[in-house]
């Protein structure tokens, strides 16, 4: 039988895993309203929680299609529907599936056709991941613990540990933002940089050249930069303006999809 990424055998396997997923969301949603009456809790309050929860899953939901479409062209549509669906991240599925492929000598955009290489490729993605996994139950507590007696300590010096923690995590994928700023000055004369990309086949390595402009990689800062502006802007008007408290629960997603709004202009423009 000839391997597809596309094989329905996969949509099969992915679709029983997704199921079961929805149907433990429901059983828990549904057991949760229970025992939300039995509390005698408002329900108009129950009922606007929910409502804006549904709601601000719909921006995060579209980067994450963003994600799948990204994907589907080397994995097929299964996987990344799959690992974007239930326990997977948008920018570390990509990062992870995309350094796989260049150790196997397949250029970004080719779709896997090996099925050896497949495997490989999703066992890159799904070991990685799963370490979170592993990690939280056994020392999440001992972290959370030791935090905990800093800020008895000292609450200031507790604050700017944790921050500091958080802006680490950030830092790691600044990296990714800013990492091609450097095609700026190795453009050559007619604004272009050559990217070479090595592919393997049956043993033979090619090298396959393609050309960017100098500026395609100010895009993803740029992209940024509107997002931040956005969520300030979001975030000041709420302080500020009595009629727009509701943005305080609704300034991430609006800030992630003017950001990926402006992503289509900023490529054209400078891609």
């Amino acid at each position: 039988m000839k391997f597809s990424v596309n094989h329905p055998i996969l949509f099969i396997m992915v679709g029983a895993l997704i199921a079961i997923v929805l149907a433990q969301s429901v059983y828990f949603l549904v057991k949760a309203l229970k025992r939300a009456k039995a509390l005698g809790m408002d329900q108009k309050k129950i009922k606007k929680t929910i409502t804006s929860a549904a709601i601000f899953t719909i921006a995060p939901a579209v980067a994450i299609l963003v994600g799948v479409v990204a994907l589907s062209k080397s994995l097929g549509v299964a996987i990344p529907w799959l690992r974007l669906s239930i326990i997977g991240s948008l920018s570390y599925e990509i990062v992870a599936s995309k350094n796989a492929m260049n150790a196997l000598g397949i250029s970004s955009g080719t779709t896997v056709a090996d099925a050896s290489a497949f495997v490989t490729i999703l066992w890159v993605m799904t070991l990685s991941i799963a370490a979170g996994l592993i990690l939280v139950p056994l020392v999440t507590k001992r972290i959370q613990g030791g935090m905990n007696k800093i800020g008895m300590k000292d609450k200031k010096w507790g604050e700017t540990f944790n921050n500091a923690m958080f802006l680490g995590m950030i830092s790691a994928f600044l990296g990714y933002v800013f990492c091609n700023v450097d095609r700026l000055w190795k453009a050559d004369a007619n604004g272009l940089v050559e990217i070479v990309e090595k592919t393997e086949d049956a043993g033979v390595v090619t090298e396959v050249v393609s050309y960017v402009s100098s500026t395609s990689g100010l895009i993803p800062i740029l992209v940024m930069v509107i997002s931040a502006v956005v969520m300030a802007i979001c975030g000041v008007l709420s302080m500020k303006v009595n009629k727009c408290k509701w943005l305080t629960d609704y300034a991430l997603p609006i800030s992630l999809v003017a950001g990926m709004t402006a992503a289509i202009p900023l490529t054209n423009w400078l891609g």
